[in-house]
């Protein structure tokens, strides 16, 4: 298959790094180019490969993923750096994002999600894991409410109202649980619906929004107003 998506996979624990690598394997537009085991690597696989993602864990010995990201940003900027991670916590996230990286991922992560997370950056997106967005509009809301104001992404109090204008009571149902942090099988178990009619409601849903991901469309709807943050 042409214009496959062309990645690089940097990640200490060998038995992770091949469960991985035979996920993305079987996506037809997906391919693993080259792998390694430490940051220190990563320039040079980049130089060699070309690819189109570095998948790459926070956490290495030697030099850490955070280091490998503003290096290699820095060098290759247009190669996109999705991060694996243990850690949810926002402070440690935002952090980790101000380096460079395009999107971020949990570990505990299923395998739509790791599919989905390397496809939107692939294609030039964002991606925070469902949880940690989650995590990250929590904290961005307290620090607004604590500070009387708008935060630096400009949230700001602003009267709950559904988007029945742009989007079906469905929709709006599919929008409420995206912010709740919910994966795409946790909305269906909640709807009683499939999987497949979920990612048909996100897909139109940010198409309606004018939205690339599905990070970009929760956090344009908390601005609206179109959602409850708790």
């Amino acid at each position: 298959m042409e214009n496959k998506l062309r990645i690089v996979l940097i990640d200490d624990h060998q038995l992770f790094r091949e469960g991985v690598k035979r996920i993305l394997s079987m996506e037809d537009d997906l391919e693993v180019v080259a792998e390694g085991n430490d940051g220190r690597e990563v320039i040079d696989l980049v130089r060699q490969n070309q690819p189109d993602v570095v998948l790459m864990d926070v956490n290495m010995p030697d030099v850490s993923g955070v280091e490998a990201t503003k290096s290699l940003v820095e060098t290759f900027p247009n190669v996109k750096v999705l991060i694996l991670s243990i850690h949810d916590d926002e402070t440690y996230v935002t952090q980790v994002l101000k380096t460079g990286a395009a999107g971020y991922l949990l570990k505990e992560m299923d395998t739509e999600a790791l599919i989905e997370a390397v496809k939107v950056v692939g294609q030039g997106g964002a991606y925070v894991h469902p949880k940690v967005t989650y995590n990250l509009i929590k904290e961005y809301r307290r620090l607004a409410t604590d500070g009387g104001g708008e935060t630096e992404v400009g949230f700001r109090e602003v009267e709950y109202r559904r988007p029945l204008h742009l989007l079906t009571r469905r929709e709006c149902e599919v929008l409420q649980l995206m912010t709740d942090g919910k994966s795409n099988r946790s909305i269906g178990e909640a709807l009683y619906i499939s999987e497949k009619t979920v990612k048909n409601h996100v897909s139109n849903i940010l198409q309606k929004m004018g939205m690339n991901d599905r990070t970009q469309a929760v956090v344009d709807a908390i601005k609206n107003g179109w959602v409850k943050v708790n």
